[in-house]
């Protein structure tokens, strides 16, 4: 039976002024007639609903660990006293309170904890979602239609309903920009069938990586933004729905968020053991030298830290000997990926050619860089998402191969007959090698080194310019560069601020940068904006290098659509395989476990899941432990 929308009439106009490609929503008068036509809908709408079987949540690939009557997660204490004040820094710089980062800079956590989802993730299995904002979810036979509950009880903070109609406009409003159009387009259209009902029509059978989208995407208040712009570069303070809303804030300073003490979800299962923190407080450093010294002070209450130079030194303080201070590396199997990845700008001629890449990545010894820069705390990455079931691994599959065999004239010819690994290098000989390799295949591609300097049959020097906001990739990047200029091709680093950086980005206007390529396991998601053709045309996508390729665009394609653990396997690892073989780009260390030092002011739960750890939001505020700590100056 179709859905016969009561909610359409309603919303399918779009404001022409304030927000274009945004829906409004526009007060409708009806006839006697029109009044009669609704019931009848009406009435065929309720016979619809209870044709559905509606759930607790939704899994792929395996059922469900927890029960519809379900009091908490496993990894959370239910009993967490609430109170106290979390106080972390930032290096967002941020000028807005608004749902958009188009035009501004948003404030951390800003749509995180103070609006609700539809879903929930769940921390200890690998791709289930159970109710929140929803606290029912339906699918169609064909699982073409899914169809949600609002929770009875939800509520805006200022008393609204949250209804239907706030999931559409939220929906409707992120599809709106270019980014959005590609996270979103598997939505082919919306349907409220009534204040607590919606329907989302899918293009394709729905997928994880569906699923996972809806989950990461705060729902907003159509009655309030209707009457703002949500685009708009703005420190009002909006209307939200969740845990915490905005209390002090300063512009580029700090902003805290004070716990809702009659959160409508306080006592949902998804919610129950979490958000124990009164206030949570971001202040903005501009430098992590400055946030360290911060740390180490008092000031802030944890800092997870992203360089091992200062991980493997910079804490022993007698505040870390006495205990007060912890080291820790959490779980955080959410997160796959590439921690530095080189990226090259595949738009410029120079890095067309297969050979050129695999000549650079041939300069690149990675055992020296992770050695020296790293203290050996990295690992090489021989995947865009090691140590997961999705790497490449070995030669490829029956399934692999079915994939893509109808077009092996556009793929290597290695991917089926070698396996990949970058080369180790252990010794001076190697190394020695490796940049003979280089010299041949730069050589093959048409690049000669004529006194000293690598220049193509065009007589162009061959140069490459890393654009970054960072000057540690100075650090990182100086080595590579050594080993460049023995090929004959010089190299340096641009460092400039954000805005310039920006506005490089908007015209493609950069050789090479350093960066990290890191997913939401399972990658499906994201693919997209990493890998795809579309990305390509987007200068703020996540595919900065402007991969374009049509096998990789079928493979992508596949993962996203895969309807079983096997069929996603074979397109992820195909994709893996084809990715590092064309060289697109240069991975050097993989994703290490989140690396976090805190004062131990704090209780934790006693069991940490491998998946999506509750942080800080498992966390609490423990006075004993602060009590016994020696407050520095």
């Amino acid at each position: 039976m179709p859905l016969i929308s009561v909610g359409a009439y309603a919303s399918n106009r779009r404001c022409p002024k304030r927000h274009p490609g945004i829906y409004c929503f526009w007060p409708i008068k009806f006839s006697l007639p029109w009044a009669l036509l609704l019931l009848h809908t009406s009435v065929f709408a309720n016979e619809f609903l209870d044709s559905l079987e509606f759930k607790h949540g939704i899994a792929f690939y395996h059922e469900l660990k927890y029960p519809s009557d379900f009091k908490h997660f496993d990894y959370v204490n239910p009993e967490a006293p609430k109170g106290g004040k979390w106080v972390v820094p930032t290096q967002a710089n941020f000028n807005s309170l608004s749902p958009s980062g188009q035009f501004g800079i948003v404030a951390p956590d800003a749509y995180w904890i103070t609006h609700d989802r539809l879903l929930e993730r769940s921390g200890d299995e690998s791709s289930a979602f159970y109710g929140r904002l929803a606290n029912g979810i339906a699918l169609t036979a064909d699982r073409k239609t899914v169809i949600f509950r609002i929770h009875p009880s939800a509520r805006w903070h200022d008393g609204v309903p949250i209804t239907s109609r706030d999931v559409a406009f939220s929906i409707e409003f992120r599809k709106a920009d270019i980014e959005g159009q590609m996270f979103y387009s598997f939505i082919d259209r919306l349907e409220e069938i009534n204040d607590r009902h919606i329907a989302m029509h899918l293009r394709k059978p729905i997928t994880s990586g569906d699923i996972i989208t809806l989950q990461w995407t705060p729902i907003l208040p159509s009655h309030y933004w209707s009457k703002h712009d949500p685009t708009a570069v703005t420190m009002k303070v909006p209307i939200g729905s969740g845990p915490y809303r905005i209390g002090h804030v300063q512009q580029s300073r700090f902003i805290e968020y004070e716990r809702v003490e009659n959160y409508w979800a306080r006592d949902l299962p998804t919610v129950r053991g979490r958000y124990n923190f009164d206030v949570i407080r971001y202040e903005v450093y501009r430098d992590a030298t400055v946030v360290r010294e911060a740390l180490r002070k008092g000031l802030i209450d944890a800092w997870t830290e992203p360089d091992f130079r200062y991980w493997h030194s910079a804490y022993e303080i007698p505040a870390l000997q006495k205990g007060w201070l912890k080291k820790i590396h959490r779980n955080n199997g959410m997160e796959i990926g590439i921690q530095h990845i080189v990226t090259f700008n595949l738009r410029k001629a120079k890095f067309t050619d297969r050979r050129v890449r695999r000549a650079l990545a041939l300069a690149m010894d990675f055992e020296w860089w992770n050695k020296t820069l790293q203290f050996d705390y990295g690992t090489r990455a021989h995947s865009y998402w090691p140590d997961t079931e999705l790497a490449a691994v070995g030669l490829p599959s029956e399934d692999e191969i079915t994939l893509v065999d109808e077009h092996r004239d556009l793929i290597p010819p290695e991917f089926f007959t070698e396996v990949f690994r970058f080369v180790e290098v252990t010794t001076e000989g190697q190394h020695r090698h490796n940049m003979v390799k280089a010299r041949e295949l730069l050589n093959e591609a048409g690049f000669t080194i004529q006194n000293g300097i690598l220049r193509g049959q065009d007589g162009k020097k061959f140069e490459i310019e890393f654009i970054s906001q960072n000057s540690e990739d100075k650090r990182l990047l100086l080595p590579y560069f050594k080993n460049l200029q023995q090929l004959g091709i010089h190299s340096r680093v641009r460092l400039m601020d954000s805005s310039q950086y920006i506005n490089r980005l908007r015209e493609f206007d950069y050789d090479a940068m350093v960066r990290d390529s890191t997913f939401i396991a399972p990658p499906v998601l994201e693919l997209k904006s990493f890998f795809h053709t579309e990305s390509a045309v987007d200068p703020l996508s996540r595919n900065p290098g402007g991969i374009s390729h049509p096998v990789v665009d079928m493979l992508v394609e596949k993962a996203i659509t895969a309807s079983s653990m096997r069929d996603a396997v074979a397109a992820c690892r195909a994709l893996d395989r084809l990715l590092l073989w064309e060289y697109f780009q240069l991975p050097l260390d993989a994703v290490a476990r989140p690396k976090t030092v805190y004062w131990d002011k704090f209780g934790r739960p006693d069991v940490e899941p491998k998946i999506w750890p509750p942080f800080p939001d498992g966390w609490w505020y423990d006075p004993d432990k602060a009590a016994r700590i020696g407050i520095l100056n």
